[in-house]
This record gives structure tokens, C-alpha cells and sequence, in this order.
């Protein structure tokens, strides 16, 4: 009866592992779809009009590697690339440790700490183009925060001097989406067991040590996806630092994305305009399998063991 019971169960388990995977495929295919739709169909475009020379209205031509060698041997392009990293590494530098300190406070069980959550979170609910706005008038030198409340620190022409104006972007920057990361590592320090810290507490450890032993490490994974969005996020900056500074003074804060823009819509040369859109989809993706590989094989085990 036994060994009857046994087969049944493990016909059983066999049929619904084929039912499940008659449905999944099905399932995944809509968003297979928009993936492909919105996603690979436009990169293979643009790509392809990578090749060609066109001025956005007549007609296309196709130019071979010509737009490749405009964009490669312009002496402007390693000054963006440049600029766009140093804008990625100090908002990183700015955020992670910003948004770890914030997401674990907010981590807390107190009732006002939920007010908290929701007044943090209102930055990332704003246009990037309105909180531009708002920060060019606030520290205008003349009309600004600074000039009205006489406080001459924020008097500076902090957008007509390169250093300030891009130590402003990084902070803008930081301002808006450290709310974001804040969330994602509020979640990560709640599925932290309860019963590690309350092992530390009998071992005597404060809050400072328990931070750096037990919720910092826990952390690692969440870290990793956190800065991974980060740093491909921090490519696609445009709308921000073109309303704010346009990516002056000179080139100070001239990305790679406002670089594009420039090119296509204002140049009216679509072709290295394209050619710089995908080496931003390769720099971003090189960067995500580099984040990704310094997850290591146990991020991936631990999120299959999750699943």
C-alpha cells in the first residue's frame, strides 16, 4: 500500500510539473512581446541607423562606418564619456550610503516612521524637468533662497562655475532617487530574522555594532541591485541636467545622453546620434554584468531558493 501511495504521489507531482509547464511559456508571452515590441525591435533600429546619414525629415542613406568614425575620433566624446562616469560614481558614492542609513531607519516598526516613509518618498514622485525648475530659481544668485534670506553661501553662481554647477547635478541628482533606493533597502533590512539582532543584543552588541555585523552583510545582495540601477539609471540622465544646465558651463556637465540629444535634434544628425545610443546600451550593459559577477554564483542561489 505503501509503495502504491508512493507511485500515485509521484505521478501526481510528474503531472502537474508538465501542466505548469505546458502554462508558463504562455504566460511569459505577453511580456515577451512588449519586451521584444518596445525593447529589441527599437534597438535594432537604431543600431542599424547607425549605419546610415539622415537629418531626421528626408531621407535615408545609407553612409556605412562614416557616423562609427565622426563619433570615434570626435575629441568631444571621451569628454562625455568622462563627465557621464564622474556623475555615476558620485551619485553612487552620494546615494548608497545615504539610502542604506535612511532605508534602515525607515525599517523601524514605529507608527511615525510610516509618515516618515511617505514624506521621503515624495521627491521620486516629481518631474525631473519641475525639480530643475525649482532648484535654478532657488539658488539664482539674484532672486534666489540665498539673495532673499541674505545668506551668502547659496549667493553663488552655482550654474556658471564648473565645479559648482556640477556638484549641483549630483546633488539634484542624489535628492530625487535616494527616496527610491531607500525603499528597496527598507524591504531588504525587514527580511532581516529578528532573532540575529536579539542574539547580538544578549551578546551585548549596540546598534552601531549590530549595523556593521549583521545588517550591513545581510545587505550584500540588496547593495548589489541597488547600485546596478544606480549606475545604468545614471546613463540615461538627460531631461535634469539639460533643463538645469544644459550641460554647461562649456561641457562641465555634459553627458553622453544630453550629447545625443544635441547631435540628433539640435545637429540634425541622426547617425551619431545613433551611434552614441548604443554605446550607451554596451556601456550599461557592460556594467550591469560587471555588478552582476560581483554579486557571485550565491546571489543567484539565494534567489532561486527564494522563488
Amino acid at each position: 500500500m505503501t509503495e502504491l501511495a508512493s507511485d500515485r504521489t509521484a505521478r501526481g507531482t510528474r503531472t502537474r510539473r508538465r501542466d505548469h509547464g505546458g502554462v508558463l511559456p504562455w504566460l511569459a508571452a505577453p511580456a515577451l512581446a512588449f519586451f521584444v515590441g518596445f525593447a529589441v525591435i527599437p534597438l535594432v533600429g537604431v543600431f542599424a541607423l547607425s549605419f546610415t546619414t539622415w537629418d531626421g525629415i528626408g531621407a535615408i542613406v545609407p553612409s556605412g562606418l562614416d557616423s562609427w568614425r565622426a563619433v570615434l575620433t570626435d575629441p568631444g566624446l571621451p569628454h562625455s564619456l568622462w563627465v557621464t562616469f564622474l556623475v555615476m560614481v558620485a551619485s553612487w558614492a552620494v546615494q548608497t550610503p545615504s539610502s542604506i542609513l535612511l532605508g534602515t531607519f525607515l525599517a523601524g516598526y514605529q507608527r511615525h516612521r510610516a509618515v516618515l516613509s511617505v514624506v521621503y518618498f515624495v521627491p521620486l514622485l516629481l518631474s525631473s524637468a519641475a525639480i530643475a525648475i525649482a532648484y535654478k530659481a532657488l539658488l539664482d544668485p539674484n532672486f534666489g533662497l540665498g539673495a532673499g534670506l541674505g545668506i551668502g553661501f547659496l549667493s553663488q553662481d552655482w550654474l556658471g562655475r564648473p565645479a559648482l554647477a556640477f556638484g549641483l547635478v549630483v546633488f539634484v541628482v542624489s535628492w530625487q532617487f535616494i527616496p527610491f533606493h531607500a525603499l528597496i533597502y527598507q524591504g531588504g533590512v525587514r527580511q532581516i530574522p529578528r532573532s540575529l539582532y536579539e542574539a547580538a543584543q544578549l551578546d551585548g552588541a549596540g546598534r552601531v555594532r549590530q549595523f556593521f555585523t549583521i545588517t550591513l552583510p545581510q545587505l550584500r545582495y540588496t547593495i548589489i541591485t541597488s547600485s546596478t540601477l544606480m549606475v545604468v539609471g545614471s546613463l540615461t540622465f538627460f531631461d535634469l541636467i539639460f533643463v538645469l544646465t544644459a550641460g554647461g558651463p562649456g561641457d562641465a556637465t555634459r553627458v553622453l545622453a544630453l550629447d545625443m540629444y544635441k547631435r540628433g535634434f539640435q545637429a540634425n544628425l541622426m547617425g551619431p546620434a545613433s551611434v552614441i545610443a548604443v554605446i550607451l546600451v554596451l556601456v550599461g550593459l557592460a556594467l550591469a554584468l560587471l555588478l552582476r559577477r560581483l554579486g557571485g554564483r550565491d546571489a543567484s542561489q539565494s534567489q532561486l531558493e527564494g522563488v
